[in-house]
């Protein structure tokens, strides 16, 4: 559901990264980028209307109001949603994948 929403939404370069055995804070790990500060709270918004239509409470929300770098906690899953020159600093899907394993594109 995250995926699909954030792919309805025109997010970009979506990456699915599994947690399981890395972390006890999530399962599972969402990163992928807006096109400027006004999409990425854009994507932030819609997919925390989701979460809450589908879950019955409101996801955890970091960065909102920068619209940077914004972090959902969405229980088993965190999401990050970068502007594109914000991920390339700090690469933060390199930090959580398996030495010399590719990321998991979702689309």
């Amino acid at each position: 559901m995250i995926r699909t929403t954030l792919d309805a939404e025109k997010a970009e370069d979506i990456v699915q990264i599994d947690l399981r055995g890395k972390s006890a804070v999530a399962d599972h790990m969402i990163v992928c980028s807006g096109r400027s500060t006004r999409q990425v709270t854009a994507l932030a918004e819609k997919l925390s209307e989701k979460l809450k239509d589908r879950l019955g409470r409101s996801a955890r929300t970091e960065g909102k109001s920068q619209g940077d770098w914004v972090l959902l906690d969405a229980g088993d899953v965190i999401v990050h949603i970068f502007r594109p020159e914000v991920r390339d600093f700090y690469q933060l899907e390199k930090m959580w994948q398996d030495p010399g394993a590719e990321a998991v594109r979702a689309n």
